[in-house]
């Protein structure tokens, strides 16, 4: 077998690809960790070794490694235990964990998937096998890298967008937020509302194409300049398109102008033909640029804002919504900007 210091791709393009891949091996017998630390050297990989469940988890949040070879019964914290905290948290999910164990009944094989192993293999250990497993699961592990790379990437281009218009200076942000506190008012998962968390992020990240001169005018916008606003939602959708990994939040990009009365853009979809993700970005998105300063008003107050959203409930935004956002609005669970003057009348861009 080849060291996988360098590999073609899956592809067969022949491009090559550098690997510094670090594999922790965490087992309390010394000649099976010795021994395993020994066969990944031997292939090229960088390996480092604990001894427990806790030397485990103090490599890892010191070394940051690739992939994990976690025994399962050991003193102190065991690989169960050791799995579940790693799977738990945001910057050590993506992990791959093999479970290394010489249990072969079922319930225990179970309670390795539940705890959010990604492989396991039995003792005694098959080499061959082993390193099947290794390769597959670092291929794996290196194609997130790229796409967690690719997110940050897009990220910075969503910063860069509030660059451009010194009026909306913390508006992603303040939409991420305010879009995950109502997400979970409403009873989304986690793991939708980390999708509604970046999708407040990246909501308008067309607008990356349209000029400043556009995105600052303090006075009315002319036809042609009123087209390139209604363009980003389509430009935003077409910049996300490649990365699968952001689908879901991609649709919100695309509707989170949609009105629940069926006369928003760019489609006209009308109530719950809205993907839901984009009725939550949509609410507050609406709120927070009623509640700060923009080039042609200036914002409303709190209780302006509540009134508005109350008032157009049902037509412009998805009337649950709006009563569970206003709701955490008066218990003063999100925060929220003020500024004293009358409400009017306005399309929210």
């Amino acid at each position: 077998m080849s060291k996988p210091t360098r590999e073609q791709d899956d592809s067969g393009s022949g491009l090559e690809r550098e690997h510094s891949s670090v594999v922790l091996v965490v087992d309390d017998e010394l000649a099976i960790r010795k021994g395993l630390v020994f066969l990944l050297r031997n292939e090229g990989y960088r390996a480092l070794e604990a001894a427990n469940g806790r030397e485990a988890l103090d490599a890892v949040w010191q070394k940051r490694p690739d992939l994990i070879l976690l025994d399962l019964m050991m003193p102190e914290l065991n690989g169960l235990e050791v799995c579940r905290t790693l799977k738990s948290r945001e910057s050590t999910r993506l992990i791959p964990v093999v479970m290394i164990t010489a249990v072969y009944n079922q319930e225990e094989k179970l309670k390795v998937i539940d705890a959010g192993a990604d492989d396991f293999i039995n003792k005694p250990i098959n080499l061959a096998e082993l390193r099947a497993r290794v390769r597959s699961l670092l291929r794996v592990k290196h194609m997130n890298d790229l796409l967690d790379c690719a997110d940050r990437v897009i990220s910075s281009l969503a910063n860069a967008i509030e660059a451009k218009d010194k009026y909306t200076e913390g508006h992603n942000g303040r939409v991420s937020r305010f879009a995950v506190a109502l997400s979970r008012a409403y009873g989304l998962t986690a793991k939708e509302q980390e999708i509604v968390k970046m999708a407040g992020i990246l909501h308008d990240i067309g607008k990356i194409g349209v000029p400043d001169s556009v995105l600052n005018k303090p006075g009315p916008l002319e036809k042609d300049e009123l087209e390139k606003i209604l363009a980003h939602p389509r430009e935003g959708e077409k910049i996300l398109k490649p990365l699968r990994s952001l689908s879901a939040v991609r649709d919100v990009v695309l509707y989170h102008h949609e009105r629940y009365d069926g006369r928003g853009y760019p489609e006209g979809l009308k109530g719950e033909e809205i993907p839901i993700y984009a009725r939550i970005v949509a609410v507050v998105d609406s709120y927070d640029a009623m509640t700060t300063t923009r080039p042609y008003r200036q914002a409303l107050s709190r209780a302006q804002a509540i009134k508005e959203l109350e008032e157009k409930a049902g037509q412009m935004w998805d009337p649950e919504l709006v009563r569970l956002f206003v709701e955490l609005l008066r218990q003063d669970k999100v925060l929220a900007l003020s500024c004293p003057v009358e409400p009017e009348e306005a399309v929210f861009i």
